[in-house]
């Protein structure tokens, strides 16, 4: 295989010291989700801030665009952070990165993605209210986290086996 060809299945892979990052990023805000979720803690009152909002109205009410809002910015951070460090976690290069690797990294982004929308499918049938609305949160990283588990538990099956085998 000619260096060419390699590097363009590579490409669009951070360098593999940003997984680092994404697991400080990804962990931390993980469990705190969990923990403000599963605890039905108020953030609401907590890291006040001015913010930038493009919309800011109720459904029913009145709808002001274009403004600045004072907001709690901590499920925004939470967000931002889950979302950045699984896309760092799930998208740096292996320390060895071949085609084997990338075959399991692609049949593990279907295979999360599968699983993903059918459980959005199962949960858009069988729950409502602000649950449902919960579980769409959580929806925003979910994809993420389960290509992270199934590629990262492959890698490792794959690497015991390899040193099973020597």
């Amino acid at each position: 295989m000619n260096l060419k060809t390699h590097n363009m299945k590579t490409h669009f892979l951070f360098p593999n010291k940003f997984k680092k990052l994404g697991w400080l990023l990804f962990v931390p805000s993980f469990i705190a989700s969990l923990i403000i979720s599963i605890a039905d803690l108020t953030i609401d009152n907590y890291w006040i801030v001015n913010v930038f909002s493009f919309t800011d109205g109720d459904i029913l009410g009145e709808n002001n665009c274009f403004i600045v809002i004072k907001n709690s910015i901590v499920d925004e951070v939470l967000l931002f952070s889950l979302i950045i460090g699984g896309l760092l976690i799930g998208f740096s290069k292996l320390k060895i990165e071949d085609e084997f690797t990338s075959k399991i990294r692609y049949e593990s982004l279907v295979w999360a993605t599968y699983l993903n929308y059918g459980l959005i499918l199962f949960f858009t049938i069988f729950v409502y209210g602000l649950s449902y609305l919960n579980i769409l949160f959580f929806n925003t990283f979910t994809l993420l986290l389960f290509f992270i588990i199934r590629f990262h538990y492959l890698i490792y099956k794959l690497n015991k086996t390899s040193n099973d085998d020597e």
